[in-house]
């Protein structure tokens, strides 16, 4: 089975802050590393699981520059400057906003750091038109970094329809869709009428619960939350079931489902964080809005961890 080039599992990164809430950047680069050593295609820094919403335009650009950086030389197997090509690990960057200006900005800046791709979600809380959406996409894409677009309508207010999405996909530089609707009828459709692209196009879920499926559907793989958590074992998942091995998939994607569950028990990122924290890898620091989760909230997440001896055991880099 012949994989598209951005097909697998991503990691939506979670971005690591010291308790004064500046950024950990010896943290970042470890999760990276991890990230590499247990199977993952890429990780994409400065999302939504990445509070990207507090993060400044140059401290973006700081943490595009870090995981560049850090794949490179995991690459070179260790140091030097390896061409991004020849990586073990890709890094789709989150550039979206809903200023089409700042959106571009990012996207340049992510492009000059040398990312492999970018990650633009939906303009949020504006509500543009279907055609303030192709002109939005379009002027992100015209700076020449590979775009992946990303519906979510649970959080932007607006869902991108199919017949939007594939005007929007003419673009040469448009490269596949994060579909994070909920709607399994709407991922059907985007993978059925790609094919009238005459190019490749992945389709990635934005919805850990929801990749199997995506994939059986005939679906590339997932941008996941939990895989900041196991990204062994929902890589491993993700491979069997790209590979056709669906019986064996799903009795790995079963024995995540608690996971996927548990780790939106509160707001994403706050849910990932805590037990991430709780694991080794990061300190417990969020930029508000974003916060400690509740005392109900942590008691349930202590029991997610003792449920998958998360504690200290998944470190290893």
């Amino acid at each position: 089975m012949t994989k598209r080039k951005y097909a697998g599992t991503w990691t939506a990164l979670i971005t690591p802050f010291k308790k004064d809430g500046e950024l950990d950047e010896d943290a970042l680069r470890k999760l990276v590393r991890r990230q590499a050593a247990n199977g993952i295609t890429g990780v994409v820094p400065v999302g939504t699981t990445g509070e990207s919403p507090t993060t400044t335009a140059q401290e973006d650009e700081n943490i595009f520059k870090i995981v560049v950086d850090e794949a490179r030389k995991i690459a070179d197997g260790g140091g030097g400057h390896a061409s991004r090509q020849a990586g073990k690990i890709m890094v789709m960057a989150g550039t979206g906003s809903n200023c089409t200006e700042e959106a571009v900005e990012y996207t340049e800046t992510a492009k000059r750091a040398g990312v492999d791709c970018c990650l633009v979600v939906t303009p949020y809380y504006n509500k543009p038109t279907p055609k303030g959406l192709k002109l939005h996409f379009k002027a992100v894409a015209d700076v020449g970094l590979p775009v992946i677009v990303y519906n979510i309508k649970g959080r932007t207010g607006i869902n991108i329809d199919t017949d939007t999405l594939m005007e929007i996909a003419a673009h040469p530089m448009v490269v596949g869709v994060k579909e994070a609707s909920g709607d399994l009828a709407q991922m059907r459709d985007v993978i059925a009428r790609r094919a009238g692209l005459e190019k490749e196009f992945t389709v990635l879920s934005g919805d850990d619960g929801l990749t199997l499926e995506l994939i059986k559907m005939g679906g590339d793989g997932v941008v996941s939350v939990a895989s900041n958590l196991m990204p062994k074992e929902v890589s491993g998942m993700v491979d069997l079931a790209l590979n056709g091995k669906f019986e064996e998939a799903a009795a790995a994607n079963e024995g995540l489902t608690r996971l996927f569950k548990d780790i939106f028990v509160e707001t994403n990122p706050i849910p990932v964080k805590y037990i991430a924290s709780r694991m080794g890898l990061c300190e417990l620091s969020y930029r508000l809005p974003m916060c400690e989760p509740s005392e109900k909230a942590a008691a349930a997440l202590e029991e997610t961890i003792k449920f998958y001896r998360l504690q200290f055991t998944h470190v290893s880099e």
